[in-house]
């Protein structure tokens, strides 16, 4: 194994990894707060996951431009 299809596959991992935490806690989110229990601080616990998923989303976009241009600077280096 080489070290740009290690980088690739290390970064493929991680970018899977964290958009399906992201995808779960989004879910449980909407779900916590569409739940039809009198229960208002569960709903607020809900109303912040789904907004704490948002800003995950936010930077799991960012995280992975970056680690795409970690993978380009890698294919220069070693020519692949």
């Amino acid at each position: 194994m080489d070290i740009l299809s290690f980088v690739q596959q290390v970064t493929e991992r991680i970018t899977a990894l964290a958009w399906a935490l992201f995808l779960l806690t989004w879910s449980i989110g909407w779900t916590l707060r569409g739940a039809p229990l009198p229960i208002s601080r569960l709903k607020r616990i809900g109303s912040g996951l789904i907004e704490d998923s948002i800003w995950a989303a936010f930077w799991l976009a960012i995280g992975s431009s970056l680690f795409s241009f970690i993978v380009y600077i890698v294919k220069m280096i070693t020519g692949g």
